[in-house]
């Protein structure tokens, strides 16, 4: 009997094989995405961690100087003689051609143990490797190099972007005598003096495990998912309104079999069966369509973590189990979670109750009733997790949670809006579809919700990221005010290169800068000199009085709004760059597009700490329309190579460049999303279709054409459309508030202005009607040719 009441529930898909395949495409999109995100941020944490473990940065205690400059070569000598046993590196950036790589040079003797190996392999490859200048690169960054004078072989396990060398080949590439840090074996020989009387100049570090650029760009990882999730949620209610019309179609077949004597708990059981047997074959589906997402993606993302936080992902994709097996996860957990609202219903109904629909009818409204609260609730909860949340993950969970409830309020909404459009009407035609369209509410919701979370997230993320370019354009305008940015390869060349502008520009402005640690975080110091360019551009959110003089006296420094928030800072605090120079906080700061902190003091004072620090990189000021003639007197008279050069305007156009690459993917998920609510509508009109005779049979019997009532179905449907986006569009810009003013803060540390776009929501709207009109399409057409017998049906059979 099992078998034969298995065999009849699963014929209810074989007599409705494009509700079957809605079921199985719906769960299949939202896998697909949830997957897609999953395996783009696999790639890239897996990128991470390669790059980590790196000459054992992620398991080696390092030696670095206390001023945050290079390591003489005589402090390794002296280390090594006293029987310590540590191995050098350097490392720098090197411009070829139009690409920036990273050079690492290390010793290959030295290395301890417990260090990543890099793809050196017998006597042969050392021998190469530091006699003949051999240069371990990735095959994305060879690629990309094209033709070079490096006698490069690739290696997979060379991060992108990334070279490793020799320490005498990266001295050459990189012109310098001198270390970054040196690595401490793990294991030590005994009776050692101390390391504080032999470099007093050096501390030691301790391994960084996970990587400060995985720590940067956790909050960009955590987006995707929280947008990836988003999408998965939408795809979960087609899932749910797909099962909840199949279990409602298949009442009397539940009657039926209870009636012959299957139990309630065997029924459940079957159903459950099936539902897990179509959520293993959309898994499946939706890991291969996360892959296709995910190839198709990758460029995008690599290069928005390349510009914004200076991370080399590859731009190919590894097929990794993790992904998969959390794709084939959530599909099943997603089906189980749409499936188990109709399976408690049917395990809590008496034995005949099933067939009947009222009985069904009371159980639903019961249900809106409880939706209606939960949603309330939960509008309760992201209030309260706004104002005493703390952190990303309660930002995310007061966006989570604004989303969701105004989701589960949107069937009030909609029964309230078309209650008071029943008592305006004034036709018995006009209270009709008035009152149809407030029926049709419970079986449409679910797609509706679907509709107002992509419409939402669309007005809320576009919103930040208008607000973020509107405000972002400006910034730069104020920051990018020099008319060139110069920069020497060496420091005789840079001597050279001043003496060369002194007659040509009106200013030379330095760029002198170090990174340093402060409370346990990379900040970078910068010099500047006094100037009308700062006192009159640079763009202050707070400061004390006569700020500029300060700072040019050497008594102050600027710190940019990351800094200041995330150390708690306030305007008069002291903060202390080495243990003998500290700096009074006498401003703040914006400082958009970057994730770590800043801080700019005087400039004789940060060479009078820092001697050692580069002298390379130039402001020049001269009136915009001779900055062209200069820029070609450089590289013609002077013999500096173009890419040293960079015009204001080059240099605004190459930021808004990585701006809108940073935000593409976003977009791309957002029109996903809208897609995949635009799928649920299609669903539920499409097979609500055939429910709705019942309805219409009366009205077509009174003399309605079926051209006017496929017209009236069209409007319904288009009506429903815009009164969600109304209630979209209050909750998108709540969404872009909490971004702004919540998420913002705390993935970046800085907060945007928010800024109104009405036109973007009109577009949006306009996407919606025919977002809906084209859902709408079939169902309408079908209706329209439908034939007079079928409507005579409905009074033939009881209902």
């Amino acid at each position: 009997m099992i078998a034969a009441g298995f065999a009849a529930l699963l014929s209810h898909w074989r007599y409705r094989p494009l509700q079957l395949l809605t079921l199985i495409g719906g769960l299949a999109l939202a896998t697909g995405l949830w997957t897609g995100v999953q395996a783009i941020n696999s790639e890239a944490r897996s990128s991470y961690s390669r790059a980590a473990a790196v000459l054992g940065q992620d398991t080696l205690e390092q030696l670095q100087s206390d001023s945050g400059g290079p390591i003489a070569a005589d402090r390794f000598v002296s280390l090594r003689r006293a029987g310590w046993l540590v191995s050098p590196v350097v490392t720098g950036d090197l411009r070829l051609g139009q690409n920036r790589v990273r050079v690492m040079g290390f010793d290959v003797f030295t290395l301890p143990r417990g260090a990543a190996p890099i793809g050196l392999s017998g006597n042969e490859d050392i021998a190469a490797f530091i006699g003949d200048g051999l240069v371990l690169a990735h095959p994305d960054t060879v690629a990309a190099l094209g033709d070079t004078d490096l006698n490069l072989r690739t290696s997979l396990r060379v991060a992108p972007g990334d070279l490793m060398a020799d320490i005498a080949t990266a001295w050459s590439l990189l012109e310098r005598r001198d270390f970054d840090y040196l690595l401490l074996a793990a294991e030590q020989p005994g009776g050692l003096e101390p390391l504080s009387q032999i470099v007093p100049d050096l501390r030691r570090v301790q391994p960084d495990a996970q990587g400060d650029i995985a720590r940067l760009t956790d909050s960009f990882h955590l987006n995707l998912t929280a947008f990836a999730f988003l999408s998965f949620a939408v795809g979960l209610f087609i899932v749910h309104a797909t099962i909840g019309l199949a279990f409602e179609q298949r009442r009397a077949v539940i009657r039926t079999l209870r009636a012959l004597g299957m139990p309630n708990r065997a029924v459940v059981l079957l159903l459950l069966t099936e539902i897990v047997l179509l959520a293993l074959i959309a898994g499946l589906l939706g890991v291969m369509l996360g892959y296709g997402i995910a190839a198709l993606l990758l460029p995008d993302v690599a290069a928005t973590l390349a510009g914004l936080y200076g991370a080399n992902v590859p731009g190919t994709l590894t097929l990794r189990p993790d992904w998969v097996l959390t794709g084939l996860a959530i599909a099943l957990g997603g089906a189980l979670l749409a499936v188990w609202q109709g399976l408690w219903r049917i395990a809590r109904l008496p034995l005949l109750a099933p067939a009947q629909p009222r009985a069904w009818a009371m159980a639903s409204r019961k249900n809106t009733v409880w939706t209606t609260l939960g949603g309330l609730v939960l509008l309760l909860a992201a209030l309260l997790l706004a104002w005493f949340g703390r952190g990303l993950t309660a930002g995310f969970l007061t966006l989570g949670a604004l989303l969701l409830g105004a989701a589960l309020l949107l069937p009030a909404f909609l029964s309230l809006v078309l209650a008071l459009g029943a008592r305006a009407s004034r036709s018995v035609m006009a209270e009709w579809v008035w009152a149809d369209m407030r029926q049709q509410v419970p079986n449409l919701s679910l797609a509706l919700m679907a509709l107002m979370l992509a419409l939402a997230a669309n007005i809320g993320v576009g919103t930040m990221v208008s607000s973020f370019r509107y405000t972002f354009t400006g910034w730069l305008d104020q920051r990018l005010a020099s008319e060139l940015y110069v920069s020497a390869d060496n420091e005789a060349q840079a001597e050279e290169l001043r003496s060369f502008l002194a007659g040509r520009a009106d200013a030379v402005l330095p760029m002198r800068s170090l990174e340093v640690d402060i409370g346990g975080a990379p900040v970078f110091v910068y010099g500047i000199v006094d100037h009308a360019t700062y006192r009159d551009h640079w763009p202050l959110l707070e400061s004390l009085e006569d700020v500029w003089d300060r700072v040019a006296a050497g008594e102050g420094a600027l710190i940019n709004e990351q800094m200041y928030r995330r150390g708690g800072h306030r305007l008069g605090d002291r903060i202390a760059i080495t243990p003998d120079w500290a700096e009074e906080i006498v401003g703040v700061y914006s400082d958009y597009g970057n994730p770590t902190g800043q801080m700019i003091v005087q400039h004789d004072r940060l060479m009078a700490s820092f001697p050692d620090i580069a002298k390379l990189r130039h402001a020049v000021r001269v009136p915009p329309r001779d900055a062209q003639a200069l820029a070609e007197a450089l590289v013609d008279e002077f013999g500096l190579p173009p890419g040293n050069i960079l015009n204001q305007a080059d240099l605004k156009r190459f930021s808004l460049q990585i701006f809108d690459r940073t935000f593409l993917v976003t977009g791309a998920l957002n029109i996903f999303t809208l897609g995949i609510a635009a799928f649920a509508i299609f669903a539920n009109l499409l097979t609500l279709s055939s429910m709705r005779l019942m309805q219409l049979a009366p009205v077509w019997a009174v003399g309605t054409t079926r051209a006017e009532l496929a017209r009236l179905e069209m409007l319904r449907t288009l009506a429903l459309a815009v009164l969600t986006w109304l209630l979209a569009l209050p909750v998108g810009l709540l969404l872009a508030w909490v971004l702004l003013a919540i998420v913002n803060v705390e993935a970046f540390g800085w907060r945007l202005p928010m800024h109104i776009f009405p036109a973007a929501w009109f577009q949006l709207l306009a996407m919606a009607v025919l977002a809906a009109g084209v859902a709408a399409a079939i169902p309408v057409w079908r209706l329209a040719r439908t034939q007079p017998a079928n409507f005579l049906k409905v009074f033939v059979h009881e209902r």
